[in-house]
């Protein structure tokens, strides 16, 4: 195959590559749609026809939107609980930690207490409780008083846990972790990976799938005539939370899940929610939201309380209407984040030496740990060890002969799957996920044997390159890259898995002036000219110790640099800059 530019390693050791289209489909929706070349490119080259380009364009729940009936139970769980709202009742919203957690809970304990119940959400502590339902728990909250329990992002595999509240409270489970065998004996599970579902939405999140059971529950109430004398909720009010999840859980923004985050950054730039106000406001997000705001700016943030600190502070801030409080909570949050962040910085420079030690030794997945390593960043710290090399990669913290770890793996391999057959052949204490993250608590003697399992499962990883290939969307030159040219791109948004940012050359550029800035120096800001004229402002990311660094800070070499093309606004006026993701010589 072709290399793009002739880069066959780059800086980073990669190799460019042009990614695969159909010119003739790209060129006839560039005519029907009045957009460049280059913009139908992209969309042929994500399998867009001309008949889905307008819905691809504008993505809209009216037209995206499944009937939330198509999910298994959900029509037992809408019934349960609309008569919740009808009986005033005392709900326990039991959540799950991370961003997906935190806004899935939020949304239902804001859509019931719409509707007059009183609701207490509960998120478990990482490390006392660890992740999902526990009996003790359970216990407390029915003895508390609670007749419904709703579990959110967590209980398809809480049997025993659940199996607690029997014949004294009623549980609903909304989740969309991998399932296996039949689902607890509960009112209603949905879940669009229970073994049994045939909706086709194993895309959601469980956001999604919350959004999808408040919608369901109003129209129930709707034709109970329970809005006859009172105001229906606008649930649309909630999507920034369903964006929110959907980017930050990696889920494909594909379907409907398109619409989610498209109509949720709509929602979000009004700031009528004052958690997520007030945590733009300190993270510094001075542009309109976007995908990139939401899954590098504020995911982070709402994730570091569940990670290393008070577990629910991510819910709190979701639900809290008053922004003085807010503003204390975001906040708090923020200095959580710059903690996990030197906490995670301890981690990786251990992790990374046994993954190199471990890739020399021929292994397919990477399956590293270490003793006290905090279990809240070891996902984190597996994310940038499948970065670096390209594989599936594991973490796990040590303690007490136990080993608490996360993995994340790459397209096209299911970790999740493999983590549950670990399971399944006693290799684990417990362990779930699904296919691009998973999670499991092991006996620390049990790891040899564990990793001997993932390197057989997913042995198709072996022949992965140690660095990724780039597959570049098309090129452009310094002259070329107008703010024009940005707002076109953005068009094509929103952007995440499964509908990746267009990767693009930026073709024979100078260096004019470049310098490392932010906390550290981590981050580098340029000016590029290109041969033919045109300047545009660039910047790379964690460029510190890395080949781009002694590159990008020497003035005059001509290079091909490779990332994505941003809109900005300065003043009130368009403008373009460029995020160097790779540099080769010109």
């Amino acid at each position: 195959m072709d290399t793009a530019l002739g880069v066959e390693r780059s800086l980073t050791g990669r190799r460019w590559l042009w990614r695969p289209t159909d010119a003739r489909l790209g060129a006839a929706l560039s005519q029907r749609l009045g957009l460049p070349e280059l913009a139908g490119r992209i969309m042929a080259a994500r399998g867009v026809g001309i008949e889905a380009a307008e819905e691809f364009l504008a993505p809209t729940l009216r037209a995206l939107l499944p009937d939330p009936s198509v999910l298994t139970d959900m029509d037992a769980a809408a019934a349960r609980l609309a008569d919740a709202a009808e009986r005033g009742e005392k709900v326990a919203v039991f959540a799950d930690y991370d961003v997906d957690g935190a806004c899935s809970g939020a949304l239902l304990t804001e859509a019931l207490r719409a509707l007059g119940c009183a609701v207490t959400p509960y998120v478990p502590d990482r490390i006392a409780e660890g992740y999902g339902p526990n009996g003790p728990a359970i216990e407390r909250l029915v003895a508390a008083g609670h007749t419904l329990v709703v579990c959110v992002d967590c209980g398809i595999a809480a049997h025993e846990a659940l199996a607690g509240a029997d014949g004294r409270a009623d549980v609903v489970v909304l989740d969309h972790h991998l399932a296996e065998g039949p689902p607890p004996r509960v009112r209603a599970a949905v879940n669009p990976n229970r073994l049994d579902d045939r909706s086709g939405l194993r895309q959601l999140c469980a956001a999604g799938v919350a959004f999808l059971a408040a919608v369901a529950m109003q129209r129930e109430l709707r034709r109970r005539g329970f809005f006859a004398a009172r105001p229906e909720p606008d649930l649309r009010a909630a999507l920034d939370l369903v964006a929110l999840a959907t980017v930050c859980d990696v889920v494909p923004l594909l379907g409907v899940n398109r619409a989610f985050v498209a109509q949720g950054l709509r929602v979000m730039a009004g700031r009528a929610r004052p958690g997520l106000a007030a945590l733009l406001d300190v993270a510094g997000a001075r542009e309109a939201p976007s995908a990139h705001t939401l899954g590098f700016l504020l995911g982070p943030r709402i994730n570091a309380g569940g990670r290393i600190s008070a577990p629910d502070l991510g819910l709190r801030l979701l639900v809290e209407e008053d922004p003085v409080a807010a503003r204390a909570i975001a906040e708090r949050l923020d200095a959580v984040n710059r903690q996990r962040q030197e906490v995670e910085a301890g981690v990786l420079a251990a992790a990374m030496a046994q993954a190199e030690a471990q890739r020399a030794a021929g292994h397919a997945v990477l399956l590293v740990a270490g003793e006290g390593w905090h279990p809240g960043v070891v996902g984190i710290v597996a994310g940038r060890l499948r970065e670096r090399f390209n594989r599936p990669a594991c973490v796990a913290g040590l303690s007490e002969g136990l080993a608490k770890g996360s993995g994340r793996s790459v397209p096209g391999l299911d970790l999740g799957a493999a983590v549950i057959a670990a399971r399944q052949k006693g290799l684990l204490k417990a362990g779930g996920g699904h296919a691009m993250a998973a999670g499991f608590t092991a006996e620390q003697n049990a790891l040899r044997a564990l990793h001997a399992h993932l390197d057989e499962r997913l042995a198709a990883a072996a022949d992965l390159p140690d660095v990724p290939e780039l597959w570049l969307d098309g090129a452009l030159t310094a002259r070329g890259a107008t703010p024009e040219a940005a707002e076109t791109l953005e068009r094509l948004g929103p952007y995440g898995a499964g509908h990746e940012e267009p990767l693009l050359a930026l073709t024979r550029v100078r260096v004019v002036k470049a310098g490392l800035v932010g906390k550290g120096g981590t981050t580098l800001r340029a000016f590029l000219e290109g041969e033919e004229g045109g300047r545009i402002k660039a910047l790379c990311f964690r460029v510190r110790e890395t080949p781009l660094e002694a590159a990008l800070l020497s003035p005059g070499r001509p290079l091909h640099l490779c990332g994505t093309l941003k809109a900005d606004r300065w003043n009130d006026t368009p403008g373009a800059s460029f995020l160097i993701r790779d540099a080769a010589a010109a």
